[in-house]
């Protein structure tokens, strides 16, 4: 049995039009001889009725009393409805399907309500459905605990169900349909001239992911590495095979390594810069703070700690908190508030210089100051103003050739 696993997101699933499109694909994949398991989100996005922050909404979003457990019990619900009505067109075109739900799925996960992760698949029912059915479509971004308790699997689960459904099953390719031809070099929105990757490595796509880029969860890209189960980004409503996600070994960059150093660049904005200087003693201010941090539950990033001080960001939503922790404990921070980090990926810069170089001649030449940098094989961070963003997304995009 050979099995396709595609996974339809919101906007895919929002309306009878766009279920046309998604409708089309499933009768390419059967008409190739595949099984379908087709995973689905959530119908369209807020103010939509069904869609999941929509559904949040009813009860006061997140500042809600309910338990995390009931709250994953409403949630859930998007996804059903998506699943029954998707089910529902299927049918309207005569291609025999039946709709389940996560946990029918087989999907175990932790009890941790509204960011469970997933344990085992049981692939039984499954399988069995697909002797029956042409199409098995599952509720994405759900399944249920030891105890039969529903779950649901935190932002980005429909993805994640996906590739591990895809793992599970063997299946020879998870399509991913989105609002976007595939995975662009950089955001199009900023950058004019961004332009579609057409295959890119499971490790630099985790990289842009976690970076800001939100094409795909990176969760889900890392099981389908493990699995080595590749990955198609594809346009709902365009033909195109949108942008492979494969397990490129690094030697396959080996001839075009001088041509393509950066694979392609993400950024993460509305982020604030703290600088703590401390002569005296140090090392015990670098415990107090990131202790203290950790105890308030405020996500650090960008750490450079050195000999007389460190620095780090925090996303501005927590800023206000951060002052208040800071100020408890008698330091004397800078603050620098609307920052953006960008970051640029790429396999083929890993072990060759020149590579900071050019994005410090590249930041310079436009006047731009870098508030801080850091390095790893893969990618390089730099922070800036965001009132720069725009200007040096663009101006990298050119000096690393990526619209070429």
């Amino acid at each position: 049995m050979r099995i396709l696993v595609q996974k339809f997101g919101g906007t895919s699933v929002k309306s009878k039009a766009s279920r046309q499109h998604a409708i089309s694909h499933i009768k390419d994949a059967l008409a190739d001889d595949y099984k379908v398991v087709a995973v689905v989100s959530a119908m369209g996005r807020y103010p939509d009725p069904y869609a999941t922050d929509s559904l949040l909404s009813l009860i006061n979003g997140n500042q809600s009393k309910i338990s995390n457990r009931e709250k994953d019990l409403l949630l859930a619900c998007g996804e059903t409805i998506s699943a029954t009505v998707f089910s529902h067109d299927l049918l309207e075109h005569q291609i025999d399907s039946v709709a389940i739900s996560g946990g029918e799925a087989g999907i175990i996960t932790t009890n941790n309500f509204s960011n469970a992760q997933i344990k085992t698949i049981d692939t039984q029912h499954i399988y069995h459905l697909l002797t029956k059915h042409q199409v098995v479509i599952v509720a994405g971004f759900q399944g249920k605990t030891e105890n039969n308790e529903v779950t649901t699997i935190g932002r980005g689960g429909s993805d994640t169900s996906a590739t591990a459904l895809a793992a599970a099953l063997q299946a020879e390719f998870v399509d991913i349909f989105t609002d976007v031809n595939g995975i662009m070099t950089a955001d199009p929105r900023v950058v004019s001239n961004a332009k579609k990757l057409e295959a890119i490595s499971y490790t630099e796509i985790c990289n842009l992911a976690y970076q800001g880029a939100k094409v795909i969860h990176p969760r889900a890209v890392e099981i389908a590495m493990q699995a080595n189960i590749p990955i198609r980004v594809r346009s709902t409503i365009l033909k195109d095979k949108g942008t492979l996600i494969t397990n490129i070994p690094e030697t396959d960059y080996s001839e075009r390594i001088h041509d393509k150093l950066v694979t392609g660049i993400a950024y993460v904005n509305h982020i604030t810069q703290i600088r703590i200087q401390e002569v005296k003693k140090p090392q015990q201010l670098h415990v107090l703070v990131f202790k203290a941090m950790a105890e308030a539950g405020i996500s650090v990033d960008f750490i450079n700690i050195s000999p007389n001080g460190v620095v780090y960001t925090i996303f501005e939503r927590d800023e206000t908190l951060a002052k208040k922790v800071l100020n408890d404990l008698k330091v004397n921070p800078t603050y620098t508030e609307d920052c953006a980090k960008i970051s640029l990926v790429g396999a083929g810069m890993s072990g060759l210089p020149g590579v900071t170089s050019k994005i410090v001649q590249t930041l310079t030449n436009k006047q731009i100051p870098i508030l801080q940098s850091a390095d790893s094989h893969r990618t390089i961070w730099v922070l800036i103003q965001n009132k720069n963003l725009e200007t040096a997304l663009n101006a990298l995009h050119v000096a690393f050739q990526l619209e070429k």
